[in-house]
């Protein structure tokens, strides 16, 4: 069911953009434009999701410098009982959903991981895995103009992970950018820097803003460079988002600065 419902007709439709850009401007080396078409297309389709995870975030964030909700906090700190009915009553006042952050992320997750797996069933690098390719698309695609697929992009193997030779040093270039852009777009949707050093949250966001962004480069130093291109654009459509909903704080980039 997961392939037939989520990695199949994600990879079809990743083969299709491929074939259709190959058909449009005559040339075999548009793989990495179709990745980037195809992120396009999948932030497209779970915008609305994004926009209300961000919404909410955003409310939960909002809620821990309210006045009231610090003063119900010290006022119940040793009863969890009344302080859990005081927090429904706030949330219930406010129109906050607790779930309304966590519950697109869980959406979109299985979309993620479908994306990542399409794109490695696509470009389909041993014997073993082209074969499975073949049996997986669907019949008004005409196989023999896509495949063998055409994997190579500007100076890249989208199969494999991507190195620059320079001087003799080989400089992974869509890691380090990968990690830049990751970094851009955590501290852009982290909240306004707060002077309680109890924000638990808070913290928990710095950490995660060093965090991620390395685990990140990580996966685009090891894995195919095909997710890289994804992870890149991905990281620029997120800022774009955030960007437009007038909700990136752009003093957060400068050391030292509050927002």
């Amino acid at each position: 069911m997961w392939d037939t419902f989520i990695v199949i007709p994600m990879t079809n439709t990743l083969l299709y953009i491929y074939s259709f850009l190959g058909q449009l401007f005559g040339t075999e080396h548009m793989f990495g434009i179709a990745i980037i078409l195809f992120t396009i297309l999948i932030r497209g389709i779970t915008w609305p999701l994004t926009t209300k995870q961000l919404k909410g975030t955003q409310a939960m964030q909002e809620l821990q410098q309210d006045k009231e909700w610090q003063a119900i906090q010290k006022k119940h700190k040793d009863n969890k009982e009344k302080l859990a009915q005081e927090q429904m009553r706030i949330y219930k006042e406010r129109g906050i959903s607790p779930f309304s952050s966590c519950l697109p992320t869980l959406i979109q997750f299985p979309v993620i991981i479908g994306l990542y797996q399409s794109i490695i069933r696509a470009l389909a690098s041993t014997p073993l895995s082209l074969l499975k390719l073949t049996r997986s698309i669907y019949p008004f695609l005409d196989i023999s103009s896509i495949i063998p697929l055409n994997s190579h992009f500007l100076w890249m193997d989208l199969s494999r992970p991507e190195n620059v030779k320079l001087l003799g040093y080989s400089i992974p270039t869509l890691a380090i950018i990968v990690v830049i852009t990751s970094y851009i777009q955590s501290k852009l949707t982290m909240p306004a820097n707060t002077s309680n050093p109890g924000d638990q949250g808070a913290a928990m966001g710095n950490m995660m803003s060093i965090y991620m962004p390395f685990l990140m480069g990580y996966f685009a130093l090891t894995f195919a460079s095909g997710l890289s291109i994804y992870f890149v654009t991905s990281n620029l459509l997120g800022i774009l988002q955030y960007a437009m909903m007038g909700r990136a704080n752009w003093q957060n980039l400068l050391p030292g600065k509050k927002s």
